[in-house]
């Protein structure tokens, strides 16, 4: 099918299905012995939820999601077992016009409750602890660098999982605390490896990957990659074209829409303001500008039709 095709979906409702979890843009239900993820077209910013979805968003997020778990199974096992609607259990496939496209089956996993961030340029909260006092997760760094100018070497930032507000920026030694030396040594490992390879990857592609973030979980006792992985919602990318330190850059995630909010005079509380056309356009290419330019391919997903 292709994208444009693509219903809005603000809310995902399964008759029959009581969500085990509402996320921010994500509903997760339990299938027994998997789960169904479905990303949704919400979008949140200053942790909260626009009340103006985002045409294609949570197609983009699934496939871009599954582009990247197949690309980076190599180097950490992650949850997919599907993203094809034809292979999904008869009852789904009854619901296919809200789940195509947009829906993952997962292995179930005892997650690990921080999250784990890599981050290659000062930009962020990442700048904001540079420019106050010249640190980056409570390790030095080089002094004299500019707004969103490449670190001498990508940084692991971890943070504790907060799934109703902010996350909160850890150190490196309070998650060897937290955890132990030995988990924290291999996220911190694995972290480094898929940013990376994920790095590289998009340069050659003409976009900056400035950070991202990553969660993990085991499954069987083994350490598996969950939730997405470098997608717009969780990764900064820049385009490589007009990059240039010293400044904020232009984002394909939604930065967009965080600049309109602040230039509107919103105070960060709920409700949020409706978006305006434009932004909802504008964030809406950008999501799928830096699909197209990752995978190489064209947004197009299964339908039952083909």
């Amino acid at each position: 099918m292709g994208a444009g095709l693509a219903p809005v979906i603000s809310t995902v409702e399964l008759p029959g299905m009581t969500p085990l979890r509402r996320g921010k843009v994500r509903d997760t239900f339990d299938l027994g012995d998997a789960l169904l993820m479905v990303a949704s077209d919400r979008i949140s910013a200053f942790d909260v939820i626009l009340p103006t979805p985002i045409p294609l968003k949570g197609i983009i997020l699934t496939q871009l999601s599954r582009y990247w778990f197949e690309e980076t199974r190599h180097i950490v096992p992650n949850h997919l077992i599907t993203a094809s609607i034809q292979d999904f259990p008869d009852d789904l496939k009854a619901r296919n016009g809200k789940l195509a496209g947009r829906s993952m089956i997962v292995r179930k996993a005892e997650r690990i409750d921080f999250e784990c961030v890599v981050r290659g340029y000062l930009a962020g909260s990442g700048w904001a602890e540079y420019q106050r006092a010249g640190t980056v997760a409570d390790l030095p760094v080089a002094p004299g660098l500019r707004q969103a100018e490449q670190l001498p070497e990508p940084v692991f930032t971890p943070a504790m999982k907060n799934d109703e507000g902010h996350d909160e920026n850890i150190s490196i030694q309070r998650l060897r605390d937290e955890i132990g030396v030995d988990l924290a040594t291999r996220l911190e490992d694995v972290s480094l490896q898929l940013y990376s390879f994920a790095a590289d990857h998009a340069r050659r592609r003409g976009i900056v990957l400035a950070d991202t973030k990553f969660e993990f979980g085991f499954v069987n006792g083994e350490l598996t990659l969950i939730d997405e992985a470098l997608t717009p919602d969780s990764s900064r990318f820049w385009d490589a074209s007009t990059y240039e330190p010293g400044h904020d850059q232009p984002s394909f995630d939604k930065q967009f829409v965080r600049d309109w909010l602040l230039a509107s005079g919103w105070d960060k509380e709920p409700p949020a303001p409706e978006l305006p056309g434009r932004v909802v356009t504008g964030t809406s290419s950008r999501y799928h500008e830096a699909f197209k330019r990752l995978t190489g391919r064209s947004l197009w997903y299964e339908t039952l039709d083909g």
